[in-house]
């Protein structure tokens, strides 16, 4: 398999790298703004890196030669999204898993859903939410990540999965647990992660508000 990592040199795409370098066989291409600067390069022969913004329609079109899936790793940049989801409907590229945001259903409940929409904003929350709506189409096959407060904490790999139109469960997540969610995804065969949308939290953090708030 051929991955593209969209946003390669942010802190889950720097692990992601890492990851996958350690529990797969498989081809990456790290794709950011300057990226050649901002990325060290890798001594794997499995590595390239591609510098580009997410809005640079001939460098997305050249990445994504040969690419069997992608993840894009920011999706702040609704024009950058579309110009995204182009790039891959021109160069036949169907399989993506994106990174979002806690609440773009309205799905987390309670004393923390309102903590959370204190905190981030509603008009951020559905600047999200219109980015998801783009991806979310029958022309591709997506994973939706609806990421929760984020933390690091080394060998803390433990996540908690939530479908669409459940409450939304738990408080933060560590950036290395979301980096093995996405191995475990790329890595599964039985398409259950096709075309979904999931709410990524830690087990057993069905708190108010994070641990570090």
């Amino acid at each position: 398999m051929k991955v593209l990592i969209l946003g390669a040199a942010g802190q889950i795409g720097r692990m992601l790298t890492k990851d996958l370098l350690e529990q797969t066989n498989y081809e990456l291409v790290l794709y950011a703004r300057n990226a050649s600067t901002r990325l060290k390069k890798n001594e794997s022969n499995r590595v390239s890196i591609v510098d580009g913004d997410f809005a640079n329609y001939d460098a997305l079109t050249k990445a994504m030669k040969g690419i069997d899936a992608i993840y894009l790793n920011n999706m702040q940049n609704n024009e950058g999204v579309q110009t995204i989801v182009k790039a891959m409907k021109d160069t036949g590229t169907k399989r993506i898993i994106v990174a979002s945001i806690l609440d773009i259903y309205d799905e987390v409940p309670g004393v923390f859903g309102a903590w959370n929409r204190k905190m981030i904003g509603v008009g951020y929350i559905q600047k999200h939410k219109e980015a998801a709506s783009f991806v979310e189409i029958p022309d591709l096959d997506y994973t939706v990540l609806r990421l929760t407060w984020l933390y690091n904490q080394e060998g803390n790999r433990k996540y908690h999965l939530t479908s669409k139109g459940e409450p939304f469960d738990g408080a933060q997540v560590t950036r290395q647990a979301v980096s093995q969610l996405i191995v475990d995804i790329l890595k599964d065969n039985s398409g259950k992660f096709i075309k979904t949308s999931i709410g990524v939290g830690e087990p057993n953090t069905n708190w108010d508000r994070p641990s570090f708030y």
